[in-house]
């Protein structure tokens, strides 16, 4: 029997078939995926920019924020495992959203809400790598200097660039010592800070997630929490080169969202039980420390020669969390060309490195372009514009989560296993991440809100919304050059399940 990509290949040449697109097959193991997911999320950085903020917000409660926040997460990553099994492409929501809702949606929230999210968390993790870099060298002025600060980025961003370039082997290797960095790090500064005389025992009150006074807290620490574990779903962009990819992805997914549930929780009962929640000193609540609330508490907790090394986890988990977002973009890209949704120049593959070679160096130019464009506007504007990712983030984790529901519909009183989780599970975080989009739009839309405002509307709003607004435009634009793919797209990227028999 022939194989439809059989077909294509014959029909079409130039074009790589989906289900082979020249990447290199069963050279990322369980142990990579599950490494290069948890760098993806940057977890010393993550924690350090967020926990401050979070328990501004949420007092001692901030536990139960983390907790209650990760709930849709991992509501969504049962939906990316589930999708993964049935359609395992390094094009992950793309394919799915294509294959579940038509070309439109899959194009628009599957491949540039993902793309733009991601290029300008790019840029914000480059300037914050870039600007630890400078002090851990000791050159503080530069530091201070927003363009020796944009230039060390775009350096940082070349050399990510030439790793990811060079295969993925390389780069889960390099994210083997930065992720072991960073988890030694946070591990010991928990231990420190619960052994400090003084330190208030924790209480499993922290954790009661009925004892926020309103919904409008609750929801709004929630929120904050989303933006801590976004990124662990770049590790399935790689499942075309893992081992037993259809299977193993998937695990891998669920474990990196465990994995960082454990360590966020401990680090921050760690914090909360060393320096409390007041609004003074080192406490938690005081809004002087919230940016990077290790960074204030690491040097009375570990001393000021140890409180380096936290300096250094934080750095290398950017600089980690930034490979291994150009890795997954590029990939996605790849699989947007190979299906006809994209310039064909994006699914060429290294003949040496088996890397999407052009994928990756464009998007490595583009974090760098976007980065030195936002600079040269405001320091202001770069902040807000990494602010508009959670609305970006919640618009495609909802998406697909629905998507995964509306692809099984037909299955899913086939057992109890694939309505709970094919249906009820992912229904539920799907729900749950566009109640937290419309949420976020309308906190957004406060000029307040942000550092930026136009004519009394928050400058993170029109950001992201300008964003959406942006693809739009783009959708309209690529109709009109790629027409076989929006004519055909659900047949196009069905090849991905047909076999031969």
């Amino acid at each position: 029997m022939t194989n439809a990509t059989d077909v294509e290949a014959t029909t079409r040449p130039s074009r790589p078939s989906p289900t082979d697109k020249g990447l290199h097959g069963g050279s990322v193991g369980l142990l990579a995926a599950v490494t290069l997911g948890l760098s993806s999320v940057a977890p010393a950085y993550s924690i350090a920019v967020t926990l401050g903020f979070v328990t501004l917000v949420a007092g001692h409660l901030a536990p139960a924020a983390l907790l209650l926040g990760f709930v849709p997460i991992l509501l969504t990553a049962f939906a990316f495992r589930e999708l993964n099994r049935e359609m395992p492409d390094c094009g992950t929501t793309f394919v799915w959203t294509t294959r579940a809702f038509g070309p439109l949606a899959g194009w628009l929230t599957g491949g540039w809400v993902v793309q733009c999210a991601t290029l300008i968390a790019m840029t914000a993790l480059a300037q914050v790598g870039a600007t630890y870099l400078l002090h851990l060298t000791g050159l503080h002025a530069l530091a201070g200097n927003s363009t020796a600060v944009a230039a060390t980025a775009v350096l940082l961003l070349a050399a990510v660039t030439a790793i990811a370039h060079r295969g993925l082997q390389l780069a889960a290797s390099v994210q083997y010592v930065t992720l072991a960095l960073q988890l030694a790090a946070l591990l010991g500064f928990g231990i420190a800070a619960f052994a400090r005389p003084g330190a208030a025992g924790p209480s499993l009150g922290w954790l009661d997630p009925f004892a926020f006074t309103g919904s409008g807290q609750l929801t709004e620490a929630v929120m904050l929490c989303l933006f801590i574990y976004w990124g662990w779903d770049a590790l399935l962009t790689a499942n075309e080169e893992t081992r037993d990819g259809e299977r193993v992805a998937g695990q891998a997914a669920v474990i990196s969202t465990l994995v960082l549930l454990g360590t966020y929780l401990f680090t921050a009962f760690a914090a909360i039980s060393f320096a409390g929640t007041g609004d003074s000193g080192t406490g938690l609540g005081n809004a002087d420390n919230a940016g990077d609330i290790l960074a204030a508490l690491a040097p009375p907790v570990l001393g000021t020669a140890l409180s380096k090394v936290m300096q250094l986890a934080v750095c290398v988990s950017a600089v980690s969390a930034l490979l291994t977002c150009l890795v997954g973009s590029s990939r996605g890209t790849l699989s947007m060309a190979a299906h006809g949704a994209l310039p064909r120049a994006f699914a060429r593959i290294h003949p040496r490195h088996r890397t999407p070679g052009f994928g990756t160096v464009f998007l490595g130019s583009g974090a760098a372009g976007l980065l030195v464009l936002l600079t040269l506007v405001s320091d202001r504007f770069l902040g807000d514009a990494v602010l508009c990712v959670g609305l970006l983030i919640a618009c495609y984790y909802g998406t697909t989560a629905l998507a995964c529901v509306w692809y099984f519909r037909s299955r899913l009183r086939t057992s109890p296993r694939d309505l709970l989780l094919r249906g009820v599970l992912p229904l539920a975080g799907g729900l749950m991440m566009l109640a937290a989009f419309v949420r976020s739009a309308y906190d957004m839309y406060d000029p307040a809100y942000g550092a930026t405002s136009f004519h009394g509307v928050g400058g993170v709003f029109l950001l992201g919304a300008g964003s959406l607004a942006a693809g739009v435009l783009a959708l309209a634009v690529t109709r009109t050059r790629f027409r076989p793919f929006f004519r055909n797209g659900r047949t196009a990227v069905a090849r991905l399940t047909i076999t031969e028999d």
